[in-house]
């Protein structure tokens, strides 16, 4: 007999009810859980050998396609020009030389897959060109990169086209080749508009550089134009960041992603804050305050809410790519480095670039990890996908997967009684605090729906170190 949820939370020690449950408080923004914590896939499935790889991707790729909907494709561009102190994704420096071959085997990977009919014979309704840094390409190469993507993926008429881009790269050469190989959506790394902060994180350009260039690549009318902002970094104030939410709101911009800094123990970030090169980072505390500040300064200026981290500005921003893959679309991967998914598969793309080098010049994808997806998969994304957009729909879920999803109430209950839901008859809504730890309920919830269709409870937890 399988035991309710309740039973499963009274058998926790203190220190996991509290990692799980969190902690009822009078200020739940700040402190409702005692550590931040990222988003662990819990339903790992099969891995499989590198001998079954290969045949499993043929057999996928030649298998007719049965059940057409949206999908999206991934590119990845593993250069970047110089090392940002807080960033995660660095793999390679830029090169040109190395570049070229690169886009040689880039274009190969892409014109291997055009033919075969699970990708052809379905739409690709937002392809996202990410790295690294996608913007560091010359205008030669990225035009190449372009023309491959018009001529070997079946774009949907209405396709969004995303390409990742630096403040230092947006040149009139460059931006040229851009919008004439068809980018529709271009999203630029600021992360701060201030000079100090930006030169602090490794950033080359100041403000008066950065507000230029936004307003030259809006001129071209020809993208939906989003920024990345960080708020938590070293030395920030909430000042700072209400003069950057202020900058945005002056420039022809269509949308942002407002992320808090996560500081992870390895990170070149935390290296440089130890050895007392840069103050400290914000604490979760503070963080949780420039949130709020900053969650109510959009609300009050109709910016709408597109996710919980994701804000539109005007009618122009559909955010389409991350709202696909983040409730599980298929995604088609290219590049060393990217990852994706298809068919019944997950898949990771070989990291390093001689070996993917190789790959591509045998004739063979370049699959460095392929997994049989848990049938539990999709239950997953469905959650994940409800909560990123703020939400929790716990009607539908049951009766798509099964009354004993219900069980998810009791966990619910307390968390409203925590100040971090409202529960409405069918929905059940994040409340401001329940957004800013939208990250920790996510991982609870999988973990609870882990332990009540297998019987046991696993938590994880990776080091955070801005946390107290």
């Amino acid at each position: 007999m399988k035991k309710t949820l309740a039973e499963i939370l009274a058998q926790m020690n203190e220190e996991q009810y509290r990692l799980t449950v969190g902690k009822n408080t009078d200020h739940p923004l700040q402190d409702a859980f005692d550590k931040k914590r990222v988003v662990h896939p819990s339903v790992q499935g099969r891995p499989l050998s590198e001998e079954e790889r290969q045949v499993a991707w043929q057999n996928t790729m030649h298998t007719e396609l049965i059940k057409v909907e949206k999908r999206t494709a991934y590119i990845h561009i593993p250069f970047c020009s110089h090392l940002c102190l807080y960033c995660g994704f660095f793999q390679n420096y830029s090169n040109e030389e190395r570049e070229t071959l690169y886009v040689d085997c880039l274009i190969k990977e892409l014109s291997m897959s055009a033919n075969d009919c699970y990708l052809k014979n379905g739409f690709i309704h937002a392809v996202f060109i990410g790295g690294g840094t996608p913007s560091a390409l010359s205008s030669y190469n990225v035009t190449r990169v372009l023309q491959a993507i018009q001529m070997y993926l079946p774009l949907a008429n209405d396709c969004e086209i995303t390409l990742e881009a630096r403040i230092h790269d947006l040149v009139k050469e460059k931006m040229d080749a851009w919008f004439a190989g068809g980018v529709n959506r271009v999203s630029v790394g600021v992360q701060s508009f201030l000079t100090n902060l930006r030169k602090s994180m490794g950033r080359l350009d100041d403000y008066e550089t950065v507000v230029a260039r936004l307003k030259e690549l809006a001129a071209y009318e020809q993208a939906s134009i989003i920024i990345d902002l960080i708020y938590g970094l070293p030395g920030q104030t909430v000042e700072d960041l209400l003069f950057d939410l202020q900058t945005v709101d002056s420039l022809p911009i269509d949308g942002m992603d407002l992320y808090q800094l996560n500081l992870f123990d390895v990170s070149p970030l935390k290296k440089a804050i130890d050895a007392g090169n840069l103050p400290p980072a914000a604490t979760t505390a503070e963080q949780a305050q420039m949130f709020a500040v900053a969650n109510t300064w959009l609300k009050e200026r109709a910016y709408k809410q597109l996710s919980n981290c994701h804000w539109a500005k005007g009618i122009r921003e559909r955010n389409m790519y991350n709202l696909l893959t983040k409730s599980g679309a298929e995604v088609f991967a290219f590049g060393s480095g990217a990852g994706g998914n298809i068919g019944a598969y997950s898949i990771f793309l070989e990291r390093n670039l001689k070996s993917y080098i190789e790959h591509i010049q045998a004739g063979k994808k370049p699959l460095m990890f392929m997994a049989k997806k848990s049938a539990k998969q999709e239950l997953h994304n469905d959650m994940l996908r409800q909560l990123e957009s703020g939400y929790f729909n716990l009607e539908f879920l049951a009766a798509k997967y099964g009354e004993h999803i219900r069980e998810l109430e009791y966990l619910l209950e307390i968390w409203q009684r925590h100040g971090l839901v409202n529960k409405g008859k069918v929905l059940s809504r994040l409340t401001e605090a329940g957004q800013f730890w939208h990250i920790n309920i996510a991982q609870s919830l999988l973990e609870c729906t882990e332990a009540l269709l297998e019987g046991r409870l696993k938590t994880q937890v990776q080091a955070i170190a801005a946390q107290g």
